[in-house]
C-alpha cells in the first residue's frame, strides 16, 4: 500500500499534573478541531472522576486536522495518556498505537519518577520523542535548568527542547510544527487487513466498539472480520469511523487510521484489547504485536450493601473489565458480608477509582475489604500455593514459608524531606539501594520495599512528610521471604473473616491493637458485653471491650432490704450471660471502611 505521509499518530506522556489534558486541549483549539463554544478545561477528561481529581483515567483518542504554514493539510491522531504510576497499563496500550511521542515537563517541577517511566516505555516502544517543557510562564519556572536535565537525559541540544505554556498558547504553534517535522508517517503496510485493538467500550444497544489502529489493509462497512483470539467466528462490520469529540461515522478507515469499529460483538471477552482483528479471508493471519498484558497487583473483596445488587455488581464489574485489561474478579462468599468478588487491581488509586465508577456509574453501594497482595506459600509436599484471600491461608504449621512480592521504589524528593523520606521507608520495611543528588535541591532515593507495606496509604504518607514535593515510581521486582502471618480479629470469640488481614509477624501487634481500637469507636453497645480481639493462631495479641447497656432494674426498689436489689441484678446478669451466647453482634458498614484508614 502507498505510504501516507499526511498522517501523524502520537501521544503526550508525562507526571500527573505537568499540563497534558490542557495541552491537549490548546492542540484541539489551534486546529479548529472544536469551536470556543465547545471547548472547556479538559475536553478529553470525560468521566466526572477525572474531571474532580484532575488526572486522567482512560486513554481518550482524537483526530484533528491540520493547516500547516506551508498549505500542507495533515491528519493528527492524538491519544491523550493517564501520568498516574497506577495507570501506567493505559499508557502502554497508546504507545502500542503511535509512533511518537510529546514528552511534557513541568518547567517549575521538573522532571519527576512517572516521567522517567514512561520516557522508558516510549524508547522500549521505537518511539520518536519530542521533549517539551511546559508552565514556561510561571513565575517560579527554571526552564533553563530542566531543559539541561533534558538534554542530558534524552541526548539532545537544550536549544531543540520546546518551551510552552499550554494554559495561554504561548508555543503551541511550535509544537503542531514539530509534530509534522519530527514524528514519522505510519508504514505503508500490506494489502490484507491487520488493525490492534487499543482501547474498547461496552454500548448497551451496539454492543462492544473497538478502537483500533489500523497497521495493514482497510476495514470497511460490510466486511466481515475475525479476531485474532477467536478466529471460529466472524463478524460484519456495521460501522467505522475516526474519532472527533464524538465518533465520526466513515465508510472504511485504512492504514494508519486510529478509528472505532462497530460489528454487533455481544459478548464482552470476544474483543480483548491487544487483540488483532483480520479479514474473514485471513483468518491465520499473525497477530500483531500488542503490549505486555499487566498482572494486577492488589486485591480486595468487593460486597454489595443489599444483598440483591449482586448480579448488578457482576454486570458492572464485567463491563468495566472490558475496557480496564488490569481488573479481573471472581465470585467469593464471606460469612460477614454475604455474596461479592475477590477483585484484582493494579494499585491502591486503581482500586479506589474502580471503586467509584462502580457506586457512581452504577448505582451501587459497595463495602471494601482490607486490600492484600498475591503471597506465595510453600508446602511441605513443595506445591506453591497462591494465596490473595486471607480466608485462604494455610494454618501455621501446614506450610514450610511464604513469599511476599517486592516492588522497585524510585522516589524523587527536595533534600530538606530526605530524612523523613528515609524514616517512613525504613519503617516500612524497606532496603536502601541507593540516594543520587540530581542536583543541589533534588534527590533520587531507591529502595526495595514490600507491596504489602504500600497498597495502603504509603503514597498518602510521602505527599503529606514532603508537602506534596516528593514523587514516586514502582515496578515489580519479584518475591522475597518473609514472616507473614494472618490475623483474625474476633467478636466475642467469632472470627469475622472480612476483617482478617496477612501482616508481618513484627508488626501484628500494633496493627492488631489500632483495629481493635477503631472496632471499640464504631460498633454500638449491644444489650450484653462484646469483646473485640486480635489474634495470631491461637494467640490473642490484643483486646478491647465494650460495655454493655444496663437496663436499671432496681428503679422501683426504695429503701428495704438491699438483697431484693441484689437478686434483680443476678436476674439481669444471668439474662445477660444467655443473650451473649446466642445474640450476633451488629458490624456497621462504617467498621470495615474504618480498617483501611488505620494509622500504621
Amino acid at each position: 500500500m502507498k505510504q501516507r505521509t499526511e498522517v501523524r499518530n502520537f501521544c503526550i506522556i508525562a507526571h500527573v499534573d505537568h499540563g497534558k489534558s490542557t495541552l491537549a486541549d490548546r492542540m484541539l483549539e489551534q486546529t479548529g478541531t472544536l469551536t470556543k463554544y465547545q471547548m472547556k478545561e479538559q475536553v478529553l477528561d470525560s468521566m466526572d472522576l477525572e474531571r474532580e481529581k484532575g488526572i486522567t483515567i482512560k486513554s481518550h483518542p482524537i483526530t484533528m486536522d491540520y493547516n500547516s504554514p506551508d498549505g500542507t493539510k495533515y491528519i493528527f491522531n492524538l491519544i491523550d495518556t493517564p501520568g498516574h504510576v497506577d495507570f501506567s497499563y493505559e499508557v502502554s496500550r497508546s504507545l502500542a498505537a503511535c509512533e511518537g511521542a510529546l514528552l511534557v515537563v513541568d518547567a517549575a517541577q521538573g522532571i519527576q519518577a512517572q516521567t522517567l517511566s514512561n520516557m522508558l516505555l516510549a524508547q522500549k516502544s521505537g518511539l520518536t520523542i519530542i521533549p517539551v517543557l511546559n508552565k514556561v510562564d510561571l513565575p517560579v519556572a527554571t526552564p533553563d535548568k530542566f531543559a539541561d536535565e533534558l538534554s542530558m537525559l534524552l541526548d539532545v541540544e537544550p536549544e531543540d527542547i520546546l518551551r510552552i505554556s499550554a494554559k495561554t498558547g504561548i508555543g503551541v504553534d511550535e509544537v503542531l510544527e514539530r509534530v509534522v517535522r519530527d514524528i514519522p508517517p505510519p508504514p505503508p503496510g500490506d494489502p490484507e487487513t491487520r488493525a490492534l485493538i487499543f482501547d474498547s467500550v461496552f454500548n448497551q444497544f451496539r454492543g462492544v466498539v473497538a478502537y483500533v489502529r489500523v497497521v495493514d489493509g482497510t476495514v470497511k462497512t460490510g466486511q466481515q472480520i475475525v479476531f485474532r483470539a477467536h478466529p471460529e467466528e466472524s463478524y460484519e462490520v456495521l460501522e467505522t469511523g475516526i474519532f472527533r469529540l464524538e465518533m465520526i461515522k466513515k465508510p472504511q478507515i485504512v492504514a494508519g487510521d486510529v478509528g472505532y469499529i462497530i460489528a454487533g460483538v455481544k459478548q464482552i471477552g470476544d474483543a480483548t484489547v491487544g487483540d488483532t482483528v483480520l479479514d474473514a479471508g485471513n483468518k491465520g493471519g499473525d497477530a500483531l504485536p500488542g503490549y505486555q498484558p499487566m498482572k494486577p497487583m492488589v486485591f480486595s473483596g468487593l460486597y454489595p450493601i443489599e444483598t440483591d445488587d449482586y448480579e448488578d455488581l457482576k454486570a458492572a464489574l464485567e463491563k468495566l473489565a472490558l475496557n480496564d485489561a488490569a481488573l479481573t474478579f471472581e465470585p467469593e462468599t464471606s460469612e460477614a458480608l454475604g455474596f461479592g468478588f475477590r477483585c484484582g487491581f493494579l494499585g491502591p488509586l486503581h482500586l479506589e477509582i474502580v471503586q467509584e465508577r462502580l457506586e457512581r456509574e452504577y448505582g451501587l453501594q459497595l463495602i471494601a475489604t482490607v486490600p492484600n497482595v498475591r503471597y506465595q506459600v510453600l508446602m511441605p509436599d513443595g506445591e506453591v500455593e497462591i494465596v490473595e484471600n486471607p480466608a485462604k491461608m494455610p494454618d501455621p504449621g501446614n506450610f514450610e514459608m511464604v513469599e511476599e512480592p517486592y516492588v522497585l521504589v524510585t522516589i524523587l524528593v527536595p533534600t530538606e524531606y530526605v530524612g523523613n523520606i528515609m524514616k517512613l521507608a525504613t519503617d516500612r520495611r524497606g532496603i536502601y539501594k541507593e540516594m543520587v543528588y540530581l542536583d543541589t535541591e533534588r534527590v533520587k532515593l531507591v529502595y526495595d520495599l514490600p507491596l504489602n507495606e504500600i497498597v495502603l496509604d504509603f503514597y498518602d504518607k510521602l505527599k503529606s512528610i514532603s508537602r506534596g514535593y516528593a514523587t514516586m515510581d514502582y515496578e515489580h521486582k519479584g518475591y522475597n521471604t518473609s514472616k507473614i502471618v494472618k490475623m483474625d480479629m474476633m467478636l466475642n470469640g467469632a472470627p469475622v473473616d472480612a476483617l482478617s488481614v496477612l501482616v508481618h509477624a513484627d508488626k501484628a501487634y500494633e496493627w492488631g491493637r489500632s483495629v481493635a481500637a477503631k472496632l471499640k469507636e464504631l460498633i454500638p453497645r449491644q444489650m450484653f458485653q462484646v469483646a473485640i480481639q486480635a489474634s495470631v493462631g491461637s494467640r490473642v495479641i490484643a483486646r478491647e471491650t465494650i460495655g454493655a447497656m444496663r437496663k436499671n432494674v432496681t428503679a422501683k426498689c426504695y429503701g428495704g432490704d438491699i438483697s431484693r436489689k441484689r437478686k434483680l441484678l443476678e436476674k439481669q446478669k444471668e439474662g445477660k450471660k444467655r443473650m451473649k451466647q446466642v445474640g450476633d453482634v451488629a458490624v456497621p458498614k462504617d467498621a470495615f471502611l474504618a480498617v483501611l484508614k488505620v494509622e500504621r
